[in-house]
């Protein structure tokens, strides 16, 4: 057996410290659900403006944009566990507040505004550090295995549980999903505040440093590594390429495919059924390839299947196009977390991931713009066409970074052979 294959059949323990993590990470990605799912129905009750309601949806972006960089640098400079319970006590009891409004008919658009606001800019610190901090939970071996089951977690809980539940919980009470939320938020806090984790030493800080200059030797940590430098930029592409085609996905199903809801209704579930799948199927995968290699499999099966949504005019090829969209995505991000995990300086994880998460939602909007544009000058099914070829120039961007897979294998064997102990890959 390779050391590729012993290390990717390593799991992690359910038992102590990932048990809780995941279950925090469920139970939240449950209540955020409920929530995400709930505000637009709510907005659309308070107003009969579009820009009104889509300003609701822009603000769970913008904090990323502003803070997402500096959120890694706190990240990487705090004690993750405790900046993880404490975020999520301030975002349940902003939620539970907003729920209280809800119910005393206090709601109002710039109230929705501004809790979307509000939790994202937490959100920004919670996720960097949470990214930071498995890497203490689990043993470096089981990353891919304890992302994979996160990641598939989570996806059953957001895409499967919570968003069908809200049409219930708003027949019973239009407070009802973020008081659930709220909930949700503060058992995750006591379920992060319970791990008994054993904090990183770091090194002592430069006198002078500020977090700006946090935030450019972390970038600069970035750019160096070859093969994150790589992943970066071909996820960028890629989550265009996401963008444009969700933001136009209900008129390729609808006007193109005449296909109406319950067509759209079938797209959207075909491809939360194909996440969960690729959940299971990541880990397999790559320990066959590798990371990188599994990485350029995703992109191009992820390419093939967005030319067949652009050119083939059938309910059937929608399904099967949104399964493998799911399912590769799935792998591509339990991938690419990982491999950054990984390669990542232990004490600029935080910032690297900044930069990942900032790239990715930087490119959504950017993307639904291109989308709307190119559905309305070129055709309803041109979205489709156009992420294709962003997903291949991302499959492209991916082709110099190979030798990632090799090189690291080689040097494990090599550590191994020695007897000897690293810290992690060193950057390159």
């Amino acid at each position: 057996m390779t050391t590729a294959q012993v290390v990717e059949a390593a799991t992690p323990a359910w038992r102590g410290g990932f048990g809780r993590l995941w279950s925090a990470a469920v139970l939240s990605r449950f209540g955020d659900a409920l929530r995400t799912a709930a505000l637009p129905l709510l907005a659309v009750r308070l107003t009969d403006d579009p820009l009104a309601v889509a300003a609701v949806t822009a603000c769970g972006y913008v904090p990323w944009l502003l803070f997402g960089l500096l959120g890694g640098a706190v990240a990487d400079r705090v004690d993750q566990r405790r900046a993880m319970w404490a975020v999520d006590v301030a975002r349940g009891l902003l939620v539970a507040a907003f729920a209280l409004a809800v119910a005393l008919g206090h709601a109002s658009i710039p109230l929705l505004i501004a809790l979307a606001f509000s939790l994202t800019a937490l959100q920004t610190l919670f996720d960097n550090a949470a990214t930071a901090l498995l890497p203490s939970v689990v043993r470096p071996e089981s990353l891919g295995s304890a992302n994979a089951r996160l990641m598939t977690g989570q996806q059953l809980a957001g895409g499967l549980l919570g968003g069908p539940l809200v049409p219930l919980l708003l027949t019973a009470g239009v407070f009802l999903p973020y008081a659930a939320d709220a909930v949700t938020y503060l058992l995750g806090a006591a379920l992060v505040a319970s791990l008994h984790i054993e904090t990183p030493v770091r090194d002592p800080r430069p006198p002078g440093a500020t977090l700006r200059a946090d935030i450019g030797e972390g970038l600069r940590a970035l750019w160096r590594d070859r093969a994150l430098r790589a992943v970066c930029g071909a996820t960028l592409l890629c989550n265009i390429g996401m963008g444009a085609l969700i933001a136009t996905l209900v008129l390729h199903v609808t006007g193109w495919l005449h296909a109406g809801n319950a067509g759209y209704a079938a797209a959207m579930t075909a491809y939360s059924a194909g996440s969960i799948a690729g959940g299971f199927l990541a880990q397999r995968l790559t320990g066959r390839l590798g990371r990188v290699r599994a990485l350029l499999l995703c992109g191009t099966v992820q390419t093939g299947a967005l030319i067949l949504l652009g050119s083939v005019r059938e309910l059937a090829a929608l399904i099967a196009g949104m399964l493998l969209l799911g399912a590769m995505g799935m792998v591509w991000n339990v991938n690419q977390v990982t491999l950054m995990q990984q390669r990542a300086p232990a004490a600029m994880t935080g910032r690297i991931s900044a930069a990942f998460r900032t790239a990715s939602t930087a490119g959504a909007p950017l993307g639904a713009l291109l989308g709307g544009l190119a559905a309305g000058s070129l055709g309803l099914n041109t979205p489709a066409l156009l992420t294709a070829a962003l997903f291949a120039a991302a499959v492209l961007t991916l082709i110099p970074a190979r030798s990632a897979d090799v090189s690291k294998d080689e040097k494990d064997e090599k550590d191994e052979t020695r007897g000897g102990v690293t810290t992690g890959p060193a950057p390159g």
